[in-house]
């Protein structure tokens, strides 16, 4: 194995970890930009009450994206399962 596969081993886990992080850091994004505007236009300034429905937020965003989620980390899975003969060489 050289060092170029590894790299490149590695860049494809930190782009499959940035998709998978994205839908659920834009809700919580998204979710806390909104609760803190509301605060704003309120003069609410409590810091606590945003996170029950950033929680909320994520958990819906969890149960929609999930089954994507667990098919793209199943399909690296198993790409890196077929690559360890070409990174042994043994061929392939």
């Amino acid at each position: 194995m050289n060092s170029a596969a590894v790299m490149d081993i590695g860049l494809q886990a930190l782009v499959l970890a940035a998709k998978l992080c994205a839908p659920l850091l834009i809700t919580a994004l998204v979710v806390g930009f909104a609760i803190s505007l509301l605060q704003s236009i309120t003069q609410v300034q409590e810091m606590t009450i945003s996170f029950v429905p950033k929680l909320l937020a994520v958990g819906v965003a969890l149960l929609v994206c999930g089954n994507w989620m667990i098919t793209e980390t199943v399909t690296f899975t198993h790409e890196l399962f077929a690559r360890i003969p070409s990174l042994l060489g043994g061929g392939g």
